[in-house]
């Protein structure tokens, strides 16, 4: 600790990322990364871009890519932000829309950046219990003083709640923000996107890591209303007016054009999903129902810290969390068929299934 701290380093409680360990032949599925790459029309767009104009500051104002995802969710370019990746804009959010002093409500069991914004940005938190299902309850988030934020689906739970629970939500704190963290949405049902031109005090926060393979790039955007949007512009501008860089702008802007890429590979992954469920309930596991592109699991008979311990010494990551609720559950990111395959033959020798 050095004297020069300000009280703001003082009392944060830094995120930590998933494991990484640089072995070429370990497999990671703890990072719930995509197992595919960028749409090819992604990498064809950068390399275009790369050349005379990165001598030229990007644009501050993103307009490109913000009216591509404007266009793919029937809305217009004043109803979206664009961040470096979603982590970026919930800090924003955090500052835009929480004050000090107002408790703001979220899962006790929940996207573990949330608690260090707080602490970071001095606000106070309310956790709330999962049910015993670990579902969210919408009652549980009525008239918040401060606000709530949710991912939706969850993360690490992977289940997700439906529009009329986010409805609830919405219409019992009309005069504070509600936040539904995106991330893993377009392995889900439906997004809250719709309840947009309802509901004001909406704000969707997605990213492009997960369904469009875009990790290593670096883009995230938030949905809501044009004054929701200027407040997380302000506070942008208040620190950089230039988050987003060129090659950044240019494969943003491919991917979300490649639908046909995109939709393929989610629904190779939502298919692989289902064949990694079936074949651990075989082994006796229970697997929570998942709408991402990864899986939360426990066994009976078997311990989930030593199991994860076990994968990694045969070079599979997966994510165990040591925290009492879920203390026997380890979360298994969706890989290839090949690596699914290869986790089930390493599994299979561990623990004789």
């Amino acid at each position: 600790m050095s004297k020069f701290w300000s009280n703001a380093v003082k009392r944060s409680n830094p995120y930590i990322p998933g494991e990484q360990v640089n072995n070429p032949e370990i497999i990671k599925l703890n990072r719930n990364e995509n197992p595919y790459p960028p749409s090819p029309l992604v990498l064809k767009a950068i390399k275009k871009e790369v050349g005379q104009s990165l001598r030229l500051y990007p644009s501050p104002t993103v307009d490109t890519l913000r009216e591509e995802i404007a266009n793919l969710y029937d809305l217009g370019k004043e109803n979206v932000f664009i961040g470096n990746g979603s982590d970026e804009v919930l800090a924003f959010s955090f500052m835009a829309f929480f004050e000090p002093g107002q408790a703001i409500r979220y899962p006790d069991i929940s996207y573990s950046f949330y608690p260090v914004y707080a602490k970071l940005f001095d606000i106070p938190v309310e956790e709330i219990p999962l049910q015993d299902d670990f579902s969210i309850k919408p009652s549980d988030y009525y008239d918040s003083e401060g606000g709530v934020i949710f991912p939706n689906p969850n993360a690490p739970t992977s289940l997700y709640l439906n529009l009329a629970g986010i409805e609830e939500i919405l219409r019992h704190n009309q005069d504070r923000i509600v936040i539904v963290d995106e991330a893993y949405i377009d392995f889900a049902e439906e997004s809250a996107v719709g309840l947009l031109k309802k509901y004001d005090n909406l704000l969707v926060i997605q990213t492009m890591s997960k369904s469009r393979a875009l990790a290593g790039l670096r883009l995230g955007f938030a949905l809501g209303s044009p004054e929701l949007i200027e407040g997380l512009v302000r506070i942008k501008d208040s620190f950089n007016s230039y988050t987003i860089d060129r090659l950044a702008i240019a494969g943003g802007v491919a991917a979300i054009k490649d639908k046909a890429y995109f939709t393929e590979k989610k629904e190779k992954v939502i298919a692989t999903r289902s064949w990694v469920t079936e074949e651990l309930e075989k082994r006796g596991f229970t697997v929570l129902p998942s709408q991402t592109n990864f899986l939360f699991v426990t066994h009976p008979e078997k311990d989930a810290a030593r199991l994860y311990e076990q994968l990694k010494e045969n070079l599979i990551l997966v994510r165990y969390f040591n925290k009492p609720e879920i203390a026997n559950f380890i979360r298994i990111t969706i890989g290839t068929d090949e690596e699914m395959k290869t986790f089930f033959h390493v599994l299979n020798r561990l623990e004789n299934f």
